[in-house]
């Protein structure tokens, strides 16, 4: 997590070679985090709290988040919160059929607000709530993460598709552009290495409760975000006088 952003917050001052390894690095900390979401769900003893924490969190960071992305993208704490919301939604609707509309929509709720992750983060979540195999639960849902990413970035490469963050990003924020430079999509593809690792690493994990840690994921996220941050306005890699 911290590797990818740091290819965000410090894009236009790092070497071309070096944002390949730590972007692909970036690509095993979906994988990881939404298999343990689904988990979390399943065994959590209050939801609502659980996303009232994400909120209260997801909030501190929309600042931070700003600056090391360069424009507002709703962070990933906000993906979570759609992801649970979906799995609450599969939980509720008994009549099974229905739930597929009902996850669409919620997934166009998704894209329309450009949310970290956009509409796979919730698919991804989903798929390892819903996957029955043990092994195939661990593995699919990590390799369909990657392929989307790959696809995607390959779509912008080849000219099929662009990518709409591109005019938002472009100088909008004082900084350089991100989205709309080749570049970044070229190393971008490199992000379904780590997601097909994480898969690995998913496969070595026994289901056992590890080290309480409770509170670290929410206050690392904010905390990294705003190091990093800081050290790109720092850089002049941001003005902050264009937020004025």
């Amino acid at each position: 997590m911290i590797s990818n952003h740091t290819v965000f917050a410090l894009y236009g001052v790092l070497p071309l070679w070096l944002m390949f390894p730590l972007y692909a690095a970036g690509g095993l900390t979906f994988p990881i985090l939404a298999y343990f979401v689904a988990e979390g769900y399943k065994h959590t003893t209050n939801i609502k709290k659980y996303i009232l924490r994400l909120f209260v969190f997801g909030l501190i960071a929309i600042p931070f988040h700003m600056l090391v992305f360069r424009a507002f993208i709703p962070n990933i704490m906000f993906t979570i919160i759609i992801s649970l919301i979906a799995l609450m939604l599969h939980d509720k609707i008994k009549i099974r059929p229905l739930f597929g509309p009902v996850f669409a929509l919620l997934l166009v709720v998704s894209s329309m607000i450009a949310m970290d992750w956009v509409v796979i983060g919730p698919v991804v979540v989903v798929l390892y709530y819903k996957i029955r195999n043990e092994k195939a639960r661990k593995i699919v849902p990590s390799i369909v993460a990657g392929i989307y990413m790959l696809s995607s970035s390959l779509m912008v490469i080849f000219g099929l598709t662009q990518y709409g963050g591109a005019k938002l990003m472009k100088n909008k924020m004082g900084g350089s552009l991100i989205y709309g430079d080749m570049n970044y999509w070229i190393v971008s593809t490199t992000f379904i290495i780590g997601c097909i690792l994480a898969g690995v690493l998913l496969k070595s994990y026994n289901g056992e409760r590890g080290k309480i840690a409770k509170w670290t994921f929410y206050i690392v996220y904010p905390l990294h975000l705003a190091v990093l941050g800081l050290i790109s306005v720092a850089l002049g890699l941001v003005d902050l006088k264009v937020w004025v």
